[in-house]
């Protein structure tokens, strides 16, 4: 039933305290207060942090290259469903449409969920889902959205991102920019959206 579908949004990515290498990602419930957490790939993570932190690459990753391709024939993304979590795996499937037809495909949820970041897709989940596997911020703001340090809370601390902090924090905002563009260009996408996360927060505060 549509009623109990939830909407969802990506809220920030973390290190996965349950497997080495992996990455949690986080998902946020749309006007409330529970988040769901769903171990990705270095790789995926990657794609999905790259676009949070809008790093512009100088040719298209594969998460890109799909849209891009889908968009060549007039596809669209309809939107990205996580039907089922089983045996600690959630499964998901996108919603394709063109000016035909509707076809609904089976894809990892980080696949998934790349695809919709770069499309503006919506992204769903049942409310058994949610109940079973999320869990509850104590202190969301008033209209149920997330905090606005939500995204510290959540990777603070042992997530290894912030490990070159201290280094980084204290170069100059051109310094970082520099290194950012060095970064991009030697394709090192997952150390350039760390320096464009504190880029980001340097020049807030200035």
């Amino acid at each position: 039933m549509e009623s109990d579908r939830i909407h969802l949004k990506v809220l920030g990515i973390s290190y996965s305290q349950t497997q080495t290498g992996a990455y949690a990602l986080i998902l946020a419930q749309v006007g409330g207060p529970v988040r769901i957490p769903v171990v990705i790939g270095a790789a995926e993570a990657q794609s999905i942090a790259m676009k949070m932190e809008g790093i512009t690459t100088p040719r298209p990753m594969t998460h890109d290259l799909m849209n891009n391709f889908a968009r060549a024939f007039g596809i669209g993304l309809k939107e990205v469903f996580i039907y089922k979590f089983e045996d600690g795996i959630f499964y998901s499937e996108m919603t394709f449409v063109d000016a035909e037809r509707e076809v609904t495909i089976d894809a990892r949820t980080s696949d998934a969920i790349a695809m919709s970041m770069r499309t503006g897709a919506p992204i769903y989940t049942t409310r058994d889902i949610m109940e079973e596997t999320g869990f509850v911020m104590e202190e969301p703001d008033d209209d149920g959205s997330p905090a606005e340090d939500d995204d510290d809370v959540l990777t603070s601390d042992n997530d290894s991102t912030h490990l070159q902090m201290p280094r980084l924090e204290s170069y100059s905002v051109e310094e970082l920019e520099k290194t950012l563009a060095k970064l991009i260009e030697r394709e090192e996408y997952e150390e350039a959206a760390k320096v464009s996360e504190i880029l980001k927060r340097k020049k807030s505060e200035q």
